[in-house]
């Protein structure tokens, strides 16, 4: 459902949630704790940076935090800039012109799924999320 890059950035924002109020993480440390490459993983952590949910400082004591409390962002705001989850609901059965006025066999169904999924991401956050999971993400 998300892709690759949006994952990243909610494993990432999980894992620096975790970390809440120790200060700035090193790009070096998140990427080798979730495996991801670090030259992509820095490139997703400026992503969001600039979407105001993540803080960069430099230096040898800098890195990545959150920017405001955990249960201020939603998981929306994390995968946003990454994906569209609302652009998400195209057909299930690769039909270009299903829509509300020419529906597939699936639609009905499949509006009502995507409509709950966009749901959980617009309404669940960090927090939450983090509160839930006891090992790094």
């Amino acid at each position: 459902m998300l892709s690759n890059t949006a994952q990243y950035a909610l494993r990432a924002m999980i894992y620096l949630g975790q970390r809440e109020g120790e200060g700035p993480i090193r790009v070096d440390e998140i990427a080798e704790r979730l495996d991801v490459p670090r030259n992509y993983l820095s490139k997703i952590l400026h992503t969001l940076v600039k979407a105001g949910i993540l803080q960069s400082l430099r230096g040898p004591r800098g890195g990545f935090a959150l920017a405001r409390p955990a249960g201020s962002i939603s998981l929306f705001q994390v995968v946003s800039p990454f994906d569209d989850i609302e652009a998400r609901r195209t057909c299930l059965l690769g039909r270009r012109e299903c829509s509300d006025l020419n529906p597939c066999v699936i639609h009905e169904h499949w509006k009502t799924t995507a409509t709950h999924v966009a749901r959980f991401f617009r309404e669940t956050s960090l927090a939450e999320v983090v509160r839930d999971t006891e090992t790094p993400a």
